[in-house]
């Protein structure tokens, strides 16, 4: 299947957007060999800026082969917006369905007419402190396996420095340099005609994030952590944290009280004691 027309909106869009970004950031773009010039195929990419869809666009935008990335569909509902957004054929994500793979019919349906769809596998900025890729969800595998079109991994960096994740302002000197680097595709085969329970498409996501990971590696020139940040995991381990600190503040100020008893010299020191574990308690909830 031949590369489909860039066409008129999404020509509009880039008229748009790539001024401000040629003059914001310089490029680094490397791999371009592996963005498949025919058929429909998944590019899954990190993400760590709210800048960097646009930065990763361009990039894509000049291969020859235009991106249409998954957003709520909120997004397409009406306005200059929902006309561009629905001209350059960008997939509305219908976050109220219940069903994972009716969710992402849209998706399949562009890869098998010859599209390039976009996957943040990670479905927002990372969480990690560090900026390395986290746990991912399973959508771009499970489009993947549903398709068995070829998956390019994709790692970017340096549009997180003009604009880093959930910052108001952006840094914009000295000029900053937005690195991509694609690579082959990831090999799914082996987990190609079996059912998709969620353990398979968990670990058909970890290969998939573990190539992002790799070539994130290349990029920044050191190795990421053994185990992806897992924000589901620090949030409960956060919670736990919190209910402790809460019991002992419990207990430090009930020790407090169990201290005023007996003579006089006993109820002085047990007075200031009792004040100062009743504070203590304060803090730690």
């Amino acid at each position: 299947m031949s590369r489909r027309r860039i066409g008129f909106w999404y020509r509009l869009a880039a008229v748009i957007a790539k001024p401000p970004l040629v003059v914001l950031l310089k490029r680094d773009w490397r791999g371009v060999e592996h963005i498949p010039g025919d058929g429909g195929f998944i590019t899954a990419v990190n993400h760590n800026s709210h800048v960097d869809p646009f930065a990763y666009a361009h990039f894509q935008y000049n291969t020859g082969r235009v991106p249409r990335f998954l957003a709520k569909n909120g997004l397409f509902k009406g306005g200059f917006v929902g006309a561009v957004m629905r001209g350059t054929g960008q997939i509305p994500v219908y976050r109220e369905s219940t069903d994972a793979l009716s969710a992402f019919r849209a998706a399949i349906d562009a890869v098998e007419r010859g599209e390039c769809v976009a996957f943040y596998p990670e479905g927002t900025l990372t969480r990690d402190p560090d900026l390395w890729p986290m746990t991912a969800k399973t959508g771009a595998a499970r489009v993947a396996l549903q398709t068995k079109c070829p998956v390019i991994p994709v790692a970017q960096w340096g549009a997180n420095e003009l604009l880093p994740p959930y910052a108001k302002k952006p840094q914009i000197l000295p000029r900053k340099t937005h690195h991509v680097l694609a690579g082959p595709p990831v090999d799914l085969a082996r987990f190609y005609d079996k059912e998709m329970t969620p353990e398979l498409l968990k670990e058909a996501t970890e290969v998939i994030m573990a190539a992002i990971t790799a070539l994130l590696e290349e990029l920044r020139g050191e190795k990421a952590p053994a185990t992806p940040f897992d924000p589901r995991q620090a949030r409960i381990a956060q919670r736990r944290k919190a209910e402790q600190r809460g019991t002992g503040g419990e207990r430090l100020q009930t020790g407090g009280e169990q201290l005023t008893t007996g003579g006089p010299e006993q109820h002085r020191t047990a007075d200031k004691v009792g004040e100062q574990t009743g504070t203590a308690g304060e803090d730690t909830k």
